[in-house]
């Protein structure tokens, strides 16, 4: 960086640093050279020989937000030379491509970055086969965009909204890379304990041609010698800490955090683990990249590609406290600038035109700890009741006890607190409420208006505290509501965030078309009951495409039902009509009996795996 004097090339470098070196405020420095219109700055080492060079401030602005972000006290080497990594080389992408500007080796990065400059205009890559899904328009853009990363050997940001697809894309980018590279080793995923079942499922469905192992629970470590022999490796933030040692050996293909803004915290004994994995490639998938600072984005691109946005001191002096607390327009700007090639971000808004009207989601969550043992003791008990029962009574005329051992099941589905036994109260752990309140805060972080829905006012109560905690803003409705017009109208007009709704007080008769996400909290295996319900949301004068999430506890009855659900639709009628229903009395007025046979009741009262 310099200019040429009486033939020579003089090198203006040292000079900048030394100016740097003279104010603690790169702010205020840079405030003093826009007031001027010209700017002196020396040009000789000799203090006998004084020469200085007049230079316009404009001129000197070019390379100034640059400079001051790379500045540190060793920025130069000994022959006055800025030397830089391949990702510190990418910051300088308005530098590379000035024509005035002379530099040297630095060939490949011009070109790397004359690419990223035009990234938008990338190249389309031939879907893999045996890919089982139609990718929409822009879940194709998101595959070749994750290609073109790869072919230049940079990681980044896949944070599409919530619901958009993220996994399926990752999954079409791996899929891709098993048949069109020579991928040597497996890829690992990070995910939360809750996204496990929903990345087997959706491999399975959409990407069969992969094999996943996943590694979680007790018996995990005798599946380690194994890896080599799948092509997905699945494990949880939780257990990151404690296979630490394993995972630090391995050198994956890709490394991918889902849900990556677990890793926010970059002190974090956990994330310290993961930022030290070895892999050929990382990628992140989160809808939400940054939710309270800047720092927690510094943490994503940290683990992404070091040293891309610098150490996180001079980051948080250079950016964070500029833009958070001085509201430095120009500083963020220049930021954007700088991560913008590195993020793909879709909101539901951006691709409205491309979504179904009704999108279906399946989010499940094993039972863990001491709720677990909680199903299996609740289990064994209804199971010997209802035996006995059936011996007693036959099948036919033992519909009650049926009807309450799966109650009770259900409830320690949803959370041991609502069931009436009184060794569950003391049972605090419930994997579909931790599940649920990990997607929340996103949702509503991405501006959603979300109605949640389930059969237990107690259930709803439960989840009102969760949200007060996170202060959340929300209605409820339940049938002990006076003014529902009210808590209606604050949802539907107003800025509430949140309607919880009792599937009694709300499943019919609501017309709630603010809502643009529907969560069946506990499902109902009636299907008619849950599309009425979500219906509320999805029905005329609705100009919003709606996400309906239905959640599930695996391996239990919930499962188990709505597996039964899709091949014996009468039996699942029969188990859950309403007892005050007059579709469940024959013609004659007798009550129906539950069409269903004793190896059905076996199926739903098998113990979990």
């Amino acid at each position: 960086l310099g200019i040429e004097l009486n033939g020579k090339n003089i090198n203006l470098l040292p000079s900048l640093v030394e100016l740097l070196s003279l104010e603690k405020d790169p702010q205020q420095l840079k405030e003093k050279i826009l007031s001027r219109e010209h700017i002196i700055m020396p040009i000789s080492e000799d203090e006998n020989k004084p020469r200085w060079v007049k230079l316009p401030s404009a001129r000197i602005m070019g390379i100034y937000d640059t400079l001051v972000e790379l500045y540190d006290t060793k920025a130069l080497n000994d022959k006055g030379n800025l030397v830089l990594s391949k990702h510190q080389g990418m910051q300088l992408t308005a530098l590379l491509n000035d024509p005035k500007l002379k530099w040297k080796g630095a060939q490949e990065l011009q070109a790397i970055s004359k690419k990223l400059l035009d990234f938008k205009g990338i190249e389309s890559v031939t879907l893999p086969d045996n890919l089982d899904v139609e990718l929409r328009d822009y879940q194709i853009h998101g595959l070749d965009w994750l290609q073109f990363m790869r072919e230049y050997h940079f990681n980044g940001i896949l944070a599409d909204d919530m619901g958009l697809g993220k996994t399926v894309q990752a999954l079409s980018h791996l899929l891709y890379e098993k048949q069109n590279h020579q991928v040597k080793s497996p890829t690992l995923v990070v995910a939360p304990t809750s996204l496990m079942g929903n990345w087997k499922r959706e491999a399975k469905k959409y990407t069969p041609d992969l094999k996943v192992l996943l590694l979680h629970g007790p018996e995990r470590k005798e599946l380690f010698e194994s890896i080599s022999q799948y092509d997905i490796i699945l494990t949880t933030y939780s257990l990151m800490l404690r296979d630490k040692d394993f995972h630090s050996e391995q050198d994956y293909h890709f490394v991918i955090l889902d849900e990556a803004q677990n890793i926010k915290n970059a002190r974090s004994k956990r994330s310290q683990v993961i930022f030290k994995l070895k892999s050929k490639y990382r990628l992140c998938l989160t809808g939400t990249p940054m939710e309270n600072h800047l720092g927690e984005l510094w943490s994503l691109f940290h683990f992404l590609m070091p040293g891309f946005l610098g150490a996180q001191e001079r980051f948080n002096r250079l950016f964070r406290t500029p833009i958070e607390k001085k509201g430095d327009y120009d500083r963020q700007i220049q930021l954007h600038q700088r991560i913008k090639p590195f993020m793909l971000r879709r909101t539901k808004e951006m691709v409205a035109t491309e979504l179904p009207a009704k999108t279906e989601i399946i989010r499940t969550v094993p039972l863990s700890g001491k709720q677990r043992d909680l199903y299996e003791t609740v289990r064994l008990a209804m199971d010997k009741q209802v035996q006995d029962e059936i011996s007693k009574k036959g099948l036919a005329r033992s519909h009650i006890m049926i009807l309450d051992a799966l109650l009770k099941l259900r409830q320690t589905c949803c959370d041991p607190r609502i069931l009436s036994l009184t060794k569950a109260k003391d049972v605090k752990e419930s994997a579909k409420l931790e599940m649920l309140m990990e997607m929340v805060p996103e949702m509503v972080e991405e501006g959603r208006k979300i109605l949640i829905f389930s059969q237990f006012v107690k259930m709803l109560d439960i989840i009102e505290q969760e949200l007060i905690k996170e202060s959340i803003s929300y209605s409820k409705l339940t049938g002990q509501t006076r003014n529902r017009d009210e808590v209606i109208n604050a949802f539907q007009e107003g800025d509430v965030e949140v309607f919880l709704i009792s599937l009694k007080a709300g499943g019919v008769g609501l017309n709630l078309t603010a809502a643009d996400t529907v969560i069946h909290y506990d499902p109902w295996w009636n299907p008619a009951v849950e599309r009425q319900a979500t219906d509320r949301a999805h029905r005329i004068g609705q100009d919003k495409p709606i996400f309906v999430y239905k959640l599930l506890t695996e391996e239990t009855v919930e499962e188990k039902i709505l597996h039964m659900q899709k091949n014996k639709q009468k039996l699942a009628d029969a188990l859950y009509q309403d007892k005050t229903n007059k579709e469940d009395k024959s013609a004659d007025g007798e009550k129906k009996t539950p069409e269903f046979t004793q190896d059905d009741l076996l199926e739903l009262l098998k113990p979990l795996d």
